[in-house]
């Protein structure tokens, strides 16, 4: 089926997004959205990453935007300090969810494999959306790496990792993210009961904010709440 706007290209991270994982939801129910094969799932190299995530776009056409969960959030970190400058033009924005801290003293061997983070600003919009209770990242870490990745930082309260985990079930983003129609706005089915389940559904909102990012041209430094 052919889709209107930029293609959405999800970016999973260590071991993959299972069958409940909103990223996986978000595949089944919208027609405007890729997932990138970054292959050995649960053995994660940083270069093996960043070259799978290259040769995923290499082989689309248009605008982009790109979803990215956990680790796969450094990989488009570390992806865009090296990727061709006609490849990075298409990139529309990027939705951030979750990074996890790579630098931390406690950070698991797997994860340590794409330290350091990267420090330089992305070199286009962005949202970083965290929650308060991730254990795989601390809140303020995570507010201190939106600002330098020039990322505008989202609070998603007590989600945990924001993962399948924190109950979601259907997740379906309407038509028109990043510059379709019906922006701003997202279609969330929740079979669960709980603020961290409707926290974490509402990500999807932030997929249609890209669309005011990418023409006011502004990201850095702004906060705000799911």
């Amino acid at each position: 089926m052919a889709h209107e706007g930029p293609l959405c290209l999800i970016v999973p991270g260590l071991d993959n997004s299972g069958p409940d994982h909103w990223q996986t939801l978000w595949e089944e129910k919208r027609d405007d959205c890729r997932r990138v094969d970054l292959g050995c799932w649960s053995e994660p190299d940083r270069r093996i990453w960043t070259e799978r995530l290259d040769a995923a776009l290499a082989m689309t056409d248009g605008p982009l935007v790109l979803v990215a969960h956990s680790l796969g959030c450094l990989t488009i970190a570390w992806w865009a300090l090296g990727a061709p400058h006609e490849r990075l033009a298409r990139v529309r924005g990027a939705l951030l969810v979750a990074p996890p801290d790579v630098d931390a003293a406690d950070a698991h061997p797997l994860v340590r494999r794409f330290a350091p983070a990267p420090a330089a600003a992305l070199p286009f919009p962005s949202i970083l959306v965290a929650s308060r209770d991730d254990r795989y990242a601390a809140f303020d870490r995570l507010e201190t790496l939106a600002r330098a990745w020039g990322s505008r930082f989202v609070d998603a309260g007590h989600a945990g990792h924001i993962n399948a985990r924190v109950g979601a079930r259907r997740l379906a983003g309407r038509r028109g993210a990043a510059g379709g129609t019906d922006r701003g706005e997202c279609a969330v089915s929740d079979q669960s009961s709980g603020a961290p389940a409707e926290r974490a559904c509402k990500v999807g909102f932030h997929l249609f904010s890209l669309c005011s990012i990418v023409e006011d041209g502004e990201s850095n430094g702004q906060r705000s709440e799911l």
